[in-house]
């Protein structure tokens, strides 16, 4: 679906140069000579790497078409993680590297939003937010307010990050999967 350059927004995909591109930064421009335009940086889906590209107000732009389905998120082997569709039972593999590190919060039967282009998964959406378990954690010390009142903790799935000095081991926690950060206590 073609789209007028002022039309693109931070988060959609479109289709550029024979490759997907993920829109990261958009910054319109009226230069006091010349025409507008749009300022936009993108990151490539399947290559990684970025690109800034300025887009004529007047040009148009190929918007790629997603298609979305929710999966249950169901194994993992050495190189995969493998999702089951719970209306089809159809089931899908999705290499490691392609999740990276949110792939520690899958956790047996947890719904995902997977997201294909061209029958090609492209995106593995978590929920916003995820029950975790602190594994192991430092002692807080008392008066310790002059530097940061965080502190480190290991989850049960391995991932390290920061918890405020009340979080104990064993502790159950809520996550944000979006910025992988401490929410709250259960």
């Amino acid at each position: 679906m073609k789209i007028s350059a002022n039309e693109i927004r931070v988060g959609m995909l479109i289709e550029y140069k024979n490759d997907l591109w993920e829109v990261l930064k958009t910054q319109h421009v009226k230069p006091g000579k010349g025409g507008a335009f749009a300022q936009v940086e993108m990151k490539s889906i399947n290559k990684n790497t970025k690109l800034n590209e300025r887009f004529r107000s007047s040009e148009t732009i190929e918007k790629a078409s997603i298609d979305e389905k929710k999966f249950n998120y169901s194994y993992d082997d050495e190189d995969n993680y493998y999702f089951i569709d719970p209306k089809s039972f159809e089931q899908i593999s999705i290499k490691k590297e392609f999740i990276g590190d949110k792939g520690k919060l899958l956790s047996e039967n947890l719904e995902v939003q997977v997201s294909f282009h061209n029958d090609n998964p492209i995106t593995v959406q978590l929920p916003n937010q995820i029950k975790c378990k602190v594994e192991s954690t430092d002692v807080a010390l008392k008066g310790q307010t002059v530097s940061s009142s965080y502190k480190p903790a290991v989850l049960v799935n391995g991932l390290k990050i920061q918890v405020p000095p009340f979080i104990e081991s064993g502790d159950e926690i809520i996550l944000d999967t979006r910025s992988i950060e401490y929410v709250k206590k259960i």
